[in-house]
């Protein structure tokens, strides 16, 4: 191998692992905005869910209606959170399952790569 062979095959290699990075960095901010979109959501319940036990304070007729107005908010909130669970245990899989994918999609370029370096050698 030349030096010229040497130094192509260093920037070929430079290449390849900058998009594998790009590509992470990619799937990285990706996973990120649907996290940062399901936080925001809850969020917003959360404050939807404060204003409406104020609003059921302040126009309560009495001490029933406030307590039958709290179980409904709290059966609502916990209803929400199951909810909220089960949606990001799917957003896990999907995150992990492309991460998955992210490194099986290396491993097979590194491998077809040496498999291609090796066979002239031999």
């Amino acid at each position: 191998m030349t030096t010229k062979d040497s130094v192509n095959l260093m920037n070929e290699m430079g290449n390849k692992g900058f998009e594998q990075l790009n590509a992470l960095g990619e799937l990285s901010l990706r996973t990120w905005e649907k996290l940062v979109t399901r936080q925001m959501d809850a969020v917003s319940f959360a404050m939807e869910q404060g204003s409406r036990q104020v609003k059921l304070a302040t126009e309560a007729k009495g001490y029933t209606e406030y307590m039958k107005g709290q179980v409904d908010l709290a059966k609502e909130t916990s209803e929400r959170a199951m909810t909220e669970a089960k949606a990001n245990l799917k957003v896990a899989g999907e995150v992990q399952e492309d991460y998955r994918a992210w490194v099986q999609k290396g491993m097979s370029d590194l491998s077809a790569e040496l498999r291609q370096g090796v066979a002239p050698a031999a």
